[in-house]
């Protein structure tokens, strides 16, 4: 088989292949999916595990800090509350830093979209993690204890 026969890897398969391509971006900008739709579907993936119990955001920064005049590239304080344990996460253009509360050692990964976006951090006994490289884009936390899954708000990097 050379190929030309319209078999696997063909000149039909890539032809198809090329034309799909050009119809998503064709609906990409004709009939884009809206805003509320997205978040509601990272919202849905963010519990696909069933047992894990939602962490909501109970502090942002952004939102609830006070202006300090003249103090510009802050880091970005989260701090999200899943009944007893608290996550604190400090978000700069270095990476992420933050702690499980109470201490305990944890597997913290950073979710991006459909998929984990990186290698998952290892939080130490106290509860310690840190990451050398920032979420961009909408990304949440999934933390793993011995006793539970937990998985933070979606938010905007």
């Amino acid at each position: 088989m050379n190929g030309d026969d319209g078999g696997p890897g063909g000149p039909e398969e890539f032809a198809d292949g090329l034309l799909e391509e050009e119809l998503r971006q064709a609906a990409a900008v004709l009939d884009p999916v809206p805003a509320e739709l997205v978040q509601a579907a990272l919202d849905a993936f963010a519990l696909h595990d069933l047992d894990a119990r939602l962490a909501e955001l109970s502090f942002d920064s952004l939102v609830d800090a006070l202006p300090v005049r003249g103090v510009t590239g802050a880091p970005r304080m989260l701090t999200f509350r899943a009944g007893e344990v608290t996550v604190d996460v400090e978000v700069t253009e270095d990476g992420l830093i933050g702690q499980v509360l109470p201490p305990q050692p944890a597997r913290v990964e950073i979710l991006g979209g459909p998929q984990t976006i990186r290698a998952p951090l290892i939080a130490d006994p106290l509860g310690r993690f840190t990451g050398t490289t920032p979420p961009s884009g909408p990304f949440a936390l999934r933390l793993r204890t011995d006793a539970e899954v937990i998985v933070t708000e979606w938010l905007r990097a």
